[in-house]
C-alpha cells in the first residue's frame, strides 16, 4: 500500500507491506487522517521520547527509529473485513474512528506509533473492534476525523471537574486547548478565559464558545478581567506542555482553585510547594481520550453544538504531508490538516 512513511527523521511517500487483521481486528480503507503536532514532535524528537518511555513508562518504548513507520492517529475509515473469530460488532463497509489503540496479548500499542501497526497516513490499517465507533452517514469524513482530537481536549475538561460557578482559564489554544474549552462550553461553566501568544489562535478560540481571549503578555490571566465582568479564574487548564507554568499557576491562582496539567512537557517540571499548599490547591494530570469521550466529541459535531470547522485549513494528499508536518508548530498553520491517503 501506498503510505506517508516516516523513515530516520525524514517523511517520504513509499510502500508499506498491507495490514492483514488477526482476531479481534479490523482492517480499514482509510478515508482521512488528521496531522497532529505530536506526529511533528515525534518526526524531530522521536529518539527522545522513547528514551522517557523506556524509562518512565510510556507508550512509545519499544520503537526502532531505524524502521518504518507510519504515523496517523487522528483517522475515519472504512471496514474492509475483520480477522477470524472477531466479533465483528460493526457491518462490513460502515464507515468507524476509533480509540487508537490496539490491544495485543494483553498490551496496549498506540496506533501510528509503532512498527507493526501502520497508522491513518497510509491506504489501509488495522484497528481493535473493541473501540471502534460507527460514523453517521450525513457526517463528512474531514469532520470525522477531528473527533480524536476534540476528545482528547474533552477528556482534559472532564478531569477538572468543571462546576456552573466556576471561571475557567484555558492556556495555550491549540487543539486540546480549544477542545478543553468547548468540553467546558458543555458543561456550562460561568465563564472560559482563553490565553496565548498568538492573534489567530485567540480568535479561533472565541469561535469555540471563549467568553474572552488575552495575550498573557500584556494582561495577567490570574487576576478579574477589567471591563467583562469575568473574576478571578479558579479552574486552569495547562495546555501549552512548557516546563515553569505548573509554578507560575500556582503562585498567581488564589485559594481552594484547581489545575490541570494538560501540556506534554519534555523538561523536568520543578515544583515549589508551600505556595500550593496554603491555598489548598488541587493538582490533576489528564491523559488522553477514552470512549466516553470520544463519544461526546462524535455525538457533539454530529448534532452541532461543537462546530469544528474553525480548526480546518486545505486538505492534501500524503504528498504534502512531509510539508505540512514541517510547518506544524507554526501558529499561522492551521489548528488540523487533514489528509487523504487515497490521494498521492
Amino acid at each position: 500500500m501506498k503510505a506517508a512513511i516516516l523513515e530516520k527523521g525524514k517523511v517520504h511517500v513509499g510502500d508499506f507491506p498491507e495490514p492483514v487483521p488477526g482476531e479481534g481486528q479490523v482492517l480499514v480503507r482509510t478515508h482521512a487522517c488528521a496531522l497532529c503536532a505530536s506526529d511533528a514532535h515525534f518526526m524531530c524528537s522521536g529518539a527522545e521520547m522513547i528514551a522517557q518511555s523506556e524509562r518512565y513508562g510510556g507508550p512509545y518504548a519499544g520503537i526502532d527509529l531505524n524502521r518504518p513507520i507510519v504515523m496517523g492517529h487522528e483517522f475515519v475509515g472504512e471496514i474492509l473485513d475483520y480477522g477470524k473469530g472477531s466479533r465483528r460488532p460493526l457491518k462490513i463497509g460502515s464507515r468507524v474512528t476509533a480509540v487508537p489503540m490496539m490491544t495485543t496479548g494483553g498490551k496496549i500499542q498506540i496506533i501510528g506509533y509503532g512498527n507493526e501497526l501502520p497508522g491513518g497516513l497510509g491506504e489501509y490499517m488495522l484497528l481493535d473492534e473493541n473501540y471502534i465507533l460507527e460514523i453517521p452517514e450525513a457526517m463528512s469524513d474531514t469532520h470525522a476525523a477531528l473527533i480524536e482530537p476534540l476528545a482528547v481536549g474533552l477528556e482534559h475538561a472532564r478531569v477538572g471537574e468543571p462546576q456552573t460557578n466556576d471561571i475557567a482559564l484555558v492556556i495555550g489554544c491549540g487543539a486540546i486547548g480549544l477542545g478543553v474549552i468547548s468540553g467546558l462550553k458543555l458543561k456550562g461553566v460561568k465563564a472560559v478565559i482563553a490565553a496565548d501568544l498568538d492573534a489567530g489562535r485567540r480568535q479561533v478560540a472565541l469561535l469555540m464558545g471563549a467568553d474572552i481571549a488575552i495575550d498573557p503578555r500584556e494582561v495577567s490571566p490570574y487576576e478579574p478581567q477589567a471591563g467583562s465582568g469575568i473574576g478571578r479564574p479558579n479552574l486552569v487548564y495547562e495546555c501549552v506542555g512548557k516546563a515553569g507554568l505548573l509554578n507560575q499557576m500556582i503562585l498567581g491562582l488564589g485559594s481552594d482553585a484547581r489545575i490541570v496539567m494538560g501540556g506534554f512537557a519534555a523538561d523536568p517540571e520543578q515544583l515549589f510547594v508551600p505556595p500550593a499548599q496554603v491555598k489548598r490547591l488541587k493538582i490533576f494530570f489528564a491523559r488522553g481520550e477514552e470512549r466516553q469521550d470520544m463519544e461526546l466529541a462524535l455525538a457533539a459535531i454530529a448534532d452541532g453544538r461543537i462546530d469544528i470547522r474553525p480548526w480546518l485549513g486545505q486538505g492534501i494528499g500524503l504528498g504534502g504531508v512531509a510539508q505540512a508536518l514541517e510547518k506544524l508548530n507554526d501558529p499561522a498553520s492551521p489548528v488540523r490538516t487533514v489528509v487523504d491517503p487515497r490521494i498521492i
